[in-house]
């Protein structure tokens, strides 16, 4: 099994030309992230994961996390140490407010840091994952006190957080819980009910959880309309934030997982427990669906980390590999399986979507950081219509590829992949949970087309459509002949004369003008058709999102390419380096973007097929 290494350079380059670190460092309160900075936090941070995380990977995934006689559990081997760690070195804290004690980087800093905390072990990244998120649900409607009280140890780490949501009955129909809440004399609340699929429920790397609990109030009204949020603690903690006795709240059964076996999944009985309320009954799903959307942010470099992980782990055991005989090796002898086409396709195939996809992510996550501290109020604006956009289309597009590279790597590594023993297979059941985690990806696709189309008369996704064809329009006209000029042609043309057959930058942007052209016409007639019948829209909203995924990463990856031939005709950087961001542009752009055409008739296919079908 390979070790996992940080892709530094690969992260440096988008934070570098993708997106624009070095100038969130200017805005008030981030001047403390320059880029030197970030890169060394970055580096120190790939470090301890790579050394202490990963190694721990397939030790969680043969050891599964525990639950004792006690309704205690205990976590693998190695994890309650490696958590110490993580705490100790400010980790956890990084992009929280510095009142709390946190860092107060910018949060696309965190999500890099995620990206490699996630694939160097993606069960153990779980835990800090949700307690982020309640971290950020305190931040936003927690009282002075309840902030006060809780969020000096959650972001530091020492304490942890979980989201409890779904019931037996009430899974994506959040709407249909039961759990209820009864105040108290003392102005707390009481909390009776059963939660399922409570991730780090229950575990042994900290003194404390603090669950956020959604139930019902009396007289709430029905659906999503009557749920309100508590604060239920493990241990009940005092006004100076000592902690009491254990409150009734108790992991009662751990599910057994396909994958990601180190996190316990707990389900979790409340009989009568201890709560407090969180900012006005009845107001809990707008509170949470704060919480989730900037929790589909992490979901999605779930796909990113585990792709990236499970690539290494391809490109290593293609080297190693050897098996048949690549055309022009020497009679007698065996090749390695690096040397075959079509095992060069579907790693190439992985470094492409890994590419594109950690643009997208990175975008994202740089929008939310404008829409936040940026001075002027119209890019505010503009980057949070932005941010909310790309939401679902990152978060669904970014896990299903997750789940189709890690099933790529099995495939190069042909029936050893198979075998449990190389470590491969981990991977691709680790990824499978991420598409239905945070709103599945169908429900992604529904609020992309439902909600997030029509934000502004449809002018947020018309001028995400304008980005597009102006990258597409500058590829072009830089070179309209079709040639690389400069030291880039140059470079080009010796490696089309070695017979690679490398595509033009203006290529790249034909083809994406046509990907463009294509997605154009699908919005269009989503948003004329929708108001008549929402099932047209729905029928084609999966496709579509994928459509958009594709389109989007081949943009970004264009955008890479103008980078690197830039960098190459100024003489800087890393000549090779550069070389080979244009090589993946060009591949994308030629093999995977006209999938996005490929997809148009599916979204304007309307619901009758689907009606009419019998199951």
């Amino acid at each position: 099994m390979s070790d996992y290494s940080p892709p530094l350079s690969d992260m440096r380059f988008v934070l570098e030309n993708v997106v624009d670190l070095a100038g969130l460092s200017t805005l008030p309160g981030y001047e403390h992230a320059d880029p030197d900075t970030v890169f060394g936090v970055l580096e120190e941070a790939g470090r301890l994961f790579a050394h202490e995380l990963a190694p721990l990977n397939r030790v969680g995934d043969l050891q599964h996390s525990r639950r004792q006689d006690d309704g205690t559990v205990t976590t693998p081997e190695g994890f309650a140490r490696a958590y110490r760690q993580y705490v100790e070195g400010g980790w956890a804290a990084v992009p929280f407010p510095a009142e709390f004690g946190g860092g107060g980087f910018p949060w696309l800093v965190a999500v890099a840091i995620q990206e490699m905390l996630t694939a160097a072990n993606m069960a153990f990244s779980l835990c800090p994952f949700l307690t982020q998120g309640a971290i950020d649900m305190l931040l936003q409607y927690g009282s002075e006190a309840q902030r006060e009280t809780l969020l000096p140890k959650m972001v530091t780490g020492e304490w942890t957080g979980t989201m409890n949501l779904t019931e037996p009955q009430a899974g994506s129909d959040v709407g249909a819980l039961t759990t209820k809440a009864v105040p108290a004399d003392d102005g707390t609340w009481r909390i009776t009910g059963q939660k399922i699929f409570i991730t780090y429920g229950e575990h042994d790397l900290a003194d404390n959880i603090v669950h956020l609990v959604l139930a019902r109030v009396p007289g709430a009204p029905p659906g999503t309309k009557g749920i309100s949020c508590f604060i239920v603690p493990k241990f009940l903690v005092g006004d100076d934030g000592s902690l009491g006795e254990r409150n009734r709240v108790e992991c009662v059964s751990i599910e057994h997982k396909m994958g990601i076996n180190a996190s316990p999944t707990c389900v979790m009985a409340y009989d009568g427990a201890v709560g407090y309320l969180i900012g006005e009954p009845n107001e809990g799903m707008r509170y949470m669906f704060r919480m989730m959307n900037n929790a589909r942010l992490s979901v999605a470099l779930e796909g990113l980390a585990l792709g990236e992980r499970a690539y290494q782990q391809a490109v290593a055991h293609a080297h190693e590999r050897r098996q048949g005989r690549a055309p022009g090796a020497p009679a007698g002898e065996s090749s390695p399986i690096i040397d075959h086409p079509d095992v060069r396709r579907m790693l190439l195939t992985m470094k492409a979507q890994i590419e594109a996809l950690r643009c997208l992510a990175y975008l994202t996550a740089e929008c939310l950081d404008l829409a936040k501290l940026h001075p002027d109020e119209a890019v505010r604006t503009r980057r949070q219509e932005l941010a909310d956009l790309l939401t679902p289309i990152t978060k669904a597009w970014g896990t299903d590829l997750g789940v189709e590279l890690t099933s790529l790597a099995v495939q190069v590594h042909g029936g050893m992949g198979y075998i449990e023993e190389t470590g491969v297979a981990q991977h691709y059941r680790d990824a499978r949970i991420a598409p239905i985690y945070e709103g599945t990806n169908g429900i992604q696709a529904m609020d992309l087309v439902g909600r997030k189309l029509p934000m502004r008369g449809g002018g947020v996704v018309g001028d995400f459509l304008a980005a597009i064809a102006a990258t597409a329009e500058e590829l072009v006209a830089a070179d309209p002949e079709g040639e690389p000029t400069g030291e880039a042609g140059a470079r080009a043309a010796r490696s089309e004369a070695a017979g690679a057959g490398k595509m033009s930058l203006a290529t790249i942007g034909k083809r994406l003008t046509e990907a463009h052209a294509s997605l154009e016409q699908t919005t269009d007639w989503l948003l004329a058709n929708a108001p008549a019948d929402p099932n047209n829209a729905l029928a084609g909203a999966t496709p579509y999102l994928r459509m958009c995924g594709i389109v989007a990463g081949g943009w970004l990856l264009a955008r890479s390419a103008q980078a690197a031939a830039r960098g190459l005709d100024q003489g800087e950087g890393d000549a090779e380096f550069l070389r080979q961001k244009i090589v993946t542009a060009r591949f994308y752009a030629e093999q995977l973007l006209p999938q996005a055409a490929g997809l148009a008739p599916a979204v304007t296919a309307g619901p009758a097929d689907l009606f009419e079908a019998s199951f």
